[in-house]
C-alpha cells in the first residue's frame, strides 16, 4: 500500500508534532507545509519539508490525500472551507473553530460536500479513555450520578509573554478545559447545561486564571469542573495520563465518575464497588482496569488514514466537535451572564 500523502498547515508546537511523526512513519509522506512565519521556513529547511506561504497553493500543488490543520483558531473556517472545497478529508485541530457559527459553518459544508472532517481531539484514542467508555457504558458503574473533573497546574511566567495569552479568550479554558470537557462527554455523556463562574485574582491579567463549573448532563448526572492555570497541584490530564513529553507523571486521577454500583478514577482506572449491596459501614473494593498505554497521537494519525481510505467513520467529526466546542464556550457565557446555560441553545 503506498503511503498516505498528508500535508499540515501551520508549524506551530501541534503541527510540528503531527509533522514528526508523520516524517518518522513509513505509512506516510508529508505532501508539504503552508505557514507564511519565518519560523517555519526553519523547521521546513531542518527536516526537509516544502513550504508554502498559502493554503490553497499548497492544496492546488500537492492534491494532498488529508490535510491536519493546525493553524491559528481564527483561520479554521476559512482554510477548512477551502479543503472541504477541494474534496480533500481533514483533521481540524481543536477547537474546530473559535466560535460555534464559524465550527457550523465548517459541519454544515462538510456534510453536504459528504467529506470526512475530523476533530483534533486526540484524547479520543488514547487507550485510557477507550477503556474507560467501555466500562461505562457496559453498565459497570451503574446509574450514573456524579463527577468531578480538574484542570488544575501552573503555567511558567514566560508563557504569559505571549500578548493574547493574557487576554480574553487566551485563558485556561478553551486553550485547557475543551480536552476535558471533551473527555467528560466521550465518558459520562451529553452536556445538557452549565453554571459557572471564573476568577483572574492569581495573575489579574483581563483572562481568567481559574474556573469553576457545575455540570448537568443528559443522563440525569451533574458533576463539577475546576479549573486553574495558576496552582501548584497534578490533578489534570497531562500530569496523570503519562501522555505529556514534558510534564512529570505522578499517580493522581483528575476524573472521578460515580454511579450507583460503583466508581471509576481517571486515568489511573482504579474501580471501586462494595460487594453485592454494601453500603457506607461496608468495605469497598478496589481493582485497577487493564490497560495498555499508547500515544494517541499516532493512533490518531492511523485512524484518519483509515479515514480517507474509506475503511472507518470517523472517530470524532466535525459535528462532535462543536458540540464540545458549544459545551466549553458555555463555561464563558454562563461566567459572563451569572446565569445557566443550555448547550443547545449555542447550536441553534
Amino acid at each position: 500500500m503506498p503511503p498516505t500523502r498528508i500535508a499540515v498547515i501551520g508549524a506551530g508546537l501541534i503541527g510540528r508534532k503531527h509533522l514528526a511523526i508523520l516524517r518518522d512513519d513509513p505509512a506516510f509522506e508529508v505532501a508539504g507545509i503552508a505557514d507564511p512565519s519565518p519560523q517555519a521556513e526553519v523547521c521546513a529547511r531542518e527536516i526537509g519539508f516544502t513550504l508554502f506561504s498559502d493554503t490553497k497553493t499548497l492544496l492546488d500543488k500537492t492534491r494532498p490525500d488529508g490535510v491536519i490543520v493546525a493553524s491559528p483558531n481564527v483561520t479554521h473556517r476559512e482554510t477548512a472551507l477551502a479543503i472541504i472545497a477541494r474534496g480533500i478529508p481533514a483533521i481540524v485541530e481543536k477547537p474546530l473553530a473559535d466560535t460555534i457559527a464559524d465550527a457550523l459553518a465548517i459541519v454544515r459544508a462538510a456534510e453536504k460536500a459528504k467529506v470526512p472532517v475530523l476533530t483534533g481531539h486526540h484524547r479520543r484514542h488514547n487507550p485510557i479513555m477507550q477503556a474507560a467508555r467501555d466500562f461505562v457504558r457496559a453498565g459497570h458503574l451503574g446509574k450514573l450520578v456524579a463527577v468531578t473533573a480538574t484542570w488544575l497546574c501552573r503555567k511558567p511566567e514566560d508563557y504569559f509573554d505571549v500578548a493574547w495569552r493574557r487576554e480574553t479568550g487566551g485563558g485556561p479554558v478553551l486553550i485547557n478545559a475543551i480536552h476535558d470537557i471533551d473527555c467528560l462527554r466521550m465518558v459520562v455523556g451529553e452536556i445538557e447545561s452549565v453554571q459557572a463562574t471564573t476568577a483572574n485574582s492569581a495573575r489579574g491579567f483581563p483572562v481568567e486564571d481559574t474556573a469553576a463549573a457545575v455540570l448537568t448532563f443528559a443522563n440525569g448526572a451533574l458533576g463539577t469542573f475546576v479549573i486553574s492555570d495558576s496552582t501548584a497541584t497534578p490533578w489534570n490530564w497531562e500530569a496523570t495520563s503519562r501522555e505529556s513529553a514534558i510534564v512529570p507523571s505522578e499517580i493522581e486521577n483528575c476524573f472521578l465518575v460515580a454511579g450507583t454500583r460503583g466508581g471509576l478514577a481517571i486515568p489511573q482506572l482504579q474501580h471501586w464497588c462494595y460487594d453485592d449491596h454494601g453500603a457506607w459501614a461496608d468495605p469497598l473494593t478496589r481493582r485497577t482496569l487493564p490497560v495498555r498505554h499508547a500515544d494517541p497521537y499516532p493512533r490518531q494519525l492511523h485512524h484518519f488514514a483509515r479515514v480517507i481510505r474509506g475503511e472507518e467513520a470517523p472517530l470524532i467529526d466535525a459535528a462532535e466537535g462543536a458540540r464540545t466546542l458549544a459545551a466549553t464556550l458555555a463555561i464563558a457565557q454562563s461566567a459572563k451572564t451569572g446565569r445557566p446555560v443550555r448547550v443547545a441553545d449555542l447550536l441553534e
